[in-house]
């Protein structure tokens, strides 16, 4: 029994001694050789006379293509020394994880890419084979823009960029979208530097906006804004292009730094504005498509690439204050006349009404002044009536012009909108674009027919109808006319120029002073005919000699006069 225990100790001892000079330790890898293959498994002794066996599955290639045989090197991993069948429990798998842990923490360490293939798809995102290693590639980190079916890219040895890796737990996170960016980049800024301004390159419409569309250069995009797509006017860049469309394109601008590149088409075609000045000589007139209509005026194109404009002020000779919608419409062909043209701001003005007469002209052609119209009052206001006159033109009666003894404020309350009137043509100024009529002017002017012979200057006979104490109100005689002397002139002598001395029917000679049609007014005075008479006085009986007063002049002049 003794022997027993003691041989048992020695065992142990043995056992123990040789683990500690041996490199086998559960949960590591470890080396060892094939001594056999057995249908398909394969059976390895790690040392210490311990053997296990593997499946040959989990050798890969190599067990496939049957190049393993016995006496060949493999690293395994040992996960017990000895089950109960005293063998040891041995994986390839783990060993070729444990191996791929190593390579990748290094590179992970370095930021460098490793090579897997995605080979199962999970909750989230992908499953991906990194040598053994099994890493999950999150959806998001597929790629640089939304991947539906990523079929394509499953079972496919590519490249991945590590994110985050957790041997604890063992987790590891790739990204292959980093890659294709990183690799992107490289090739933008390839590509970027290659490019020069005024270089002509083929592309392909990758995207289209409102304001222009994305060409695809072959890994970097440029845009090709809509006003650079053609020279005429295109409101609309799918007018002319579509997705995957090949054009070919002129490099505009290109910033080396944010790798933005403007692109344009109508740049490889010829400038229709060099020698616009010959081709669309001044007050020329030409025809052309109405493209677009805005609240200042509508656009022409006279041929494809060259727009004038006709402001809101030169579409209509009588249509003030209308929107240029009322007057024209888009895609309508209308002539033109040219007004303007400006080479270096590529501006060219046109000018609609001016292809028709002006009606101002063809009034006053067709109406001369004193000619008689008719027309309807369009509107009253506080100096007079508009009427509407052949043309389509306006005329306005002044208040002054519509009755030619009461006032005009009180005559234009008789007329309202509407109304169909008969005027008379008094003027027409065709540049301010004004006509005016006179309504009174229809009959002859009552002040003139009234006042007969009567002039500023006339000697005539007055008799007091009213006696006021400013002067005397006065009919004069042979007229219908009606006269005021003032108190001033009644008389030359200050004490005779009381309007008191008068009585109403009293009869005088006076002088008329004032004789205004405008206003209508007529002066008369005593005054101014006593001055007179006496200047004729001494004029004809005046003498030279001492002695001969004022007195005996009138005295002659009185004496004569009776005789005569």
């Amino acid at each position: 029994m003794e022997n027993m225990n003691a041989a048992a100790e020695d065992f142990a001892a043995l056992l123990e001694e040789s683990f500690a000079t041996s490199d086998v330790y559960e949960g590591t890898v470890v080396k060892g050789t094939v001594v056999a293959i057995e249908k398909d498994l394969a059976v390895i002794d790690v040392g210490l006379k311990v053997e296990g066996r593997v499946p040959l599955k989990e050798f890969g290639a190599k067990a496939r293509d049957s190049e393993m045989s016995v006496g060949d090197e493999v690293e395994v991993y040992l996960e017990r020394v000895e089950n109960a069948l005293g063998e040891a429990v041995l994986s390839r798998d783990k060993a070729r994880r444990e191996e791929s842990w190593v390579r990748l923490e290094v590179a992970f360490e370095a930021g460098e890419k490793v090579t897997g293939q995605i080979f199962n798809q999970v909750k989230g995102g992908f499953t991906v084979d990194l040598d053994g290693a099994v890493a999950f590639l999150p959806r998001s980190q597929v790629d640089i823009r939304p991947v539906r079916d990523v079929t394509p890219l499953m079972h496919n040895a590519q490249p991945f960029q590590i994110l985050k890796m957790d041997k604890r737990r063992g987790n590891i996170v790739v990204s292959r979208r980093t890659v294709l960016e990183e690799t992107r980049a490289e090739q933008r800024s390839e590509l970027v530097q290659s490019l020069e301004e005024g270089q002509t390159v083929e592309g392909v419409v990758k995207n289209i906006t409102d304001y222009g569309a994305f060409v695809d250069l072959g890994g970097i995009d440029g845009l090709l804004h809509v006003t650079d797509i053609a020279w005429r006017r295109i409101n609309h860049p799918s007018e002319v292009l579509t997705i995957g469309q090949t054009v070919k394109v002129q490099v505009i601008r290109v910033n080396q730094e944010t790798h933005r590149i403007s692109l344009g088409m109508k740049q490889l075609e010829t400038d229709p504005w060099e020698g616009i000045d010959a081709k669309y000589p001044l007050n020329a007139k030409f025809s052309g498509r109405v493209t677009n209509i805005t609240d200042y005026g509508a656009f022409v194109e006279l041929e494809p690439g060259i727009e004038g404009l006709i402001h809101v002020s030169e579409m209509s000779w009588t249509k003030k204050n209308v929107h240029p919608g009322k007057i024209v419409s888009t895609s309508q062909e209308v002539e033109v006349v040219v007004l303007e043209v400006d080479a270096s701001k590529r501006r060219i003005s046109l000018g609609l009404k001016q292809t028709l007469q002006n009606p101002w002209e063809a009034f006053a052609e067709k109406f001369p002044v004193n000619a008689e119209v008719e027309g309807e009052v369009k509107n009253k206001t506080e100096f007079g009536l508009f009427i509407g006159l052949e043309g389509d033109v306006d005329g306005m009666v002044h208040l002054s012009d519509l009755d030619w003894n009461r006032p005009g404020e009180q005559v234009i309350e008789e007329y309202k909108k509407g109304d169909v009137v008969k005027a008379i043509v008094l003027d027409v100024d065709v540049e301010k674009e004004r006509i005016s009529l006179g309504i009174k002017q229809l009959g002859s002017d009552p002040f003139e027919a009234a006042a007969g012979d009567v002039r500023k200057g006339a000697v005539v006979n007055c008799e007091v109808i009213e006696i006021k104490d400013g002067g005397l109100e006065v009919k004069i005689a042979d007229s219908d006319l009606t006269a005021f002397v003032r108190r001033a002139d009644l008389s030359r002598e200050r004490n005779e120029q009381d309007p008191a001395r008068f009585n109403v029917g009293d009869k005088f000679e006076a002088r008329i002073t004032q004789f205004d049609k405008k206003t209508r007014r007529v002066g008369v005075s005593i005054k101014a005919l006593e001055i007179a008479e006496e200047k004729e006085a001494v004029a004809q009986y005046g003498s030279s000699e001492a002695g001969s007063s004022l007195g005996d002049i009138l005295a002659a002049a009185m004496k004569a006069r009776d005789e005569d």
